[in-house]
């Protein structure tokens, strides 16, 4: 099995092929090998960033971890982070020394197991922070449970985002295709609607990846904030207000009587990110910025699923998370 493990410009190490190879592996629709490491699905360089966590991170306390299934909302979290801790320093979103006007929110927060530990075992952590008075921020697609070992004993803080699951499932589609400069396949749709549905897509079963980060947020509230993609959008006020005091940089009075509450959620809002010349034409990684936005539309799944689709995830979803309190 070993022959064929690595993709091209993979760096996976024979320790974690030897692993790799006593994992339950299938490929998906492209070809491309997933294995199944602590009930969760990864392809194999990016289980080696995993792998590389595990044994080397050391967590601070101040550490802040933002988190999320893919495509849940992560951009939009990162930069509202990021324009948190950097108001004090920046009372104009117009400032043109602000890190979001100048980098992608990807590149300012950048994720354990995709960018800095596949990188290296031991990555230099001392440069991520967004700013020299501020904690560190980091990202991670890692269910909770992943990370449970590595964070044990540590007071550091963790934010969540949940999106709806159809919505979720599309703007994967929409990110893959983009990605590939594909056309928007309907095959390719039902082959990771169908993955999506038995829990093999990549870091599924998203039901355990959720539930992994309610419970605890259930169990341990000043340690991880759950939100909602939805009220995020409905209500962002209210959540970016909810987001600061959690995080310990909570809006002062003459802060929210100045408007800097607005004028945090128009510096990140997807009209202002998208149109920054940093995210038309840069990339990370293999990436382009720009197809990190797109449409950020509540319920737009509805107009690429069949209703049979639609009644299939929701019974899937009801039945995954009954008796957990959690619900869509």
């Amino acid at each position: 099995m070993n022959v064929d493990l690595k993709e091209k410009g993979d760096n996976i190490t024979e320790e974690t092929m030897s692993l790799i190879s006593s994992l339950p592996s299938h490929a998906d629709a492209q070809g491309k090998k997933l294995c199944k490491y602590q009930g969760t699905w990864y392809y194999f360089n990016i289980l080696q960033g995993v792998v590389n966590f595990q044994r080397n991170f050391q967590p601070q306390d101040t550490d802040i971890i933002l988190a999320s299934f893919p495509k849940s909302g992560t951009t939009w979290l990162k930069a509202l982070t990021v324009a948190l801790f950097e108001r004090s320093k920046h009372r104009s979103s117009s400032d043109d020394h602000h890190p979001l006007l100048s980098n992608n929110p990807h590149g300012i927060v950048p994720f354990f197991e995709i960018d800095m530990y596949l990188e290296s075992s031991t990555p230099d952590l001392t440069k991520f922070s967004s700013s020299s008075s501020s904690p560190r921020v980091f990202s991670t697609h890692m269910p909770l449970h992943t990370m449970k070992e590595a964070l044990k004993d540590s007071p550091c803080k963790i934010v969540y985002v949940c999106r709806n699951v159809k919505d979720t499932l599309v703007s994967l589609w929409c990110f893959a295709c983009a990605h590939e400069k594909t056309e928007l396949s309907r095959s390719r749709l039902e082959s990771m609607f169908k993955s999506f549905c038995n829990g093999t897509i990549f870091y599924g079963p998203f039901w355990e990846h959720v539930l992994s980060y309610w419970r605890a947020s259930m169990e341990n509230p000043s340690h991880v904030l759950f939100m909602r993609y939805e009220e995020m959008r409905s209500e962002p006020r209210g959540q970016v207000k909810r987001l600061a005091e959690f995080l310990g940089c909570a809006f002062t009075k003459e802060e929210e009587e100045s408007g800097m509450v607005d004028k945090i959620l128009d510096l990140c809002s997807l009209r202002n990110l998208s149109g920054l010349e940093v995210n038309k034409s840069g990339r990370i990684n293999t990436v382009d910025h720009k197809i990190f936005f797109r449409k950020g539309e509540v319920g737009d799944s509805k107009n690429y699923l069949t209703p049979d689709m639609e009644n299939e995830i929701d019974m899937i979803i009801q039945e995954k998370l009954q008796g957990s309190g959690l619900k869509y």
